[in-house]
């Protein structure tokens, strides 16, 4: 069964960092790329960043270019997402998502952000 977990959300003030993880099971996972989606209320859901399934490829939301990383660790089945001078407008549930095919997509549970002072 195909399980991705995510940890690491919270409450942050504005110019903090946070690192989210996504643990996955389930699945061959250097055989999916990898990207993390973010949904703020009442909008929809945007990518935030993605990574191919080696590390050897990534992209980024320009809002977000410069100040998160992408990674991924093949031998714990893990993709980091570090989050650096983070904004309010970073507040959103953080979902992480595997794509091994297009058919073949798997979504996360979600983790809170919420940048505030």
């Amino acid at each position: 069964q195909v399980q991705l977990v995510e940890s690491g959300g919270g409450l942050v003030p504005p110019g903090g960092s946070l690192r989210l993880s996504c643990a996955a099971s389930g699945f061959t996972f250097s055989s999916a790329g990898m990207s993390w989606h973010r949904q703020a209320p009442g909008k929809e859901r945007e990518l935030v960043a993605g990574i191919s399934g080696y590390g050897s490829l990534t992209n980024y939301a320009d809002s977000v270019k410069g100040r998160f990383t992408i990674s991924r660790d093949n031998l714990k089945n893990t993709v980091y997402l570090q989050m650096n001078s983070l904004k309010p407008e970073d507040t959103a549930v953080y979902y992480c998502k595997a794509a091994q095919t297009p058919s073949r997509i798997y979504w996360g549970q979600g983790t809170q952000v919420t940048v505030s002072s």
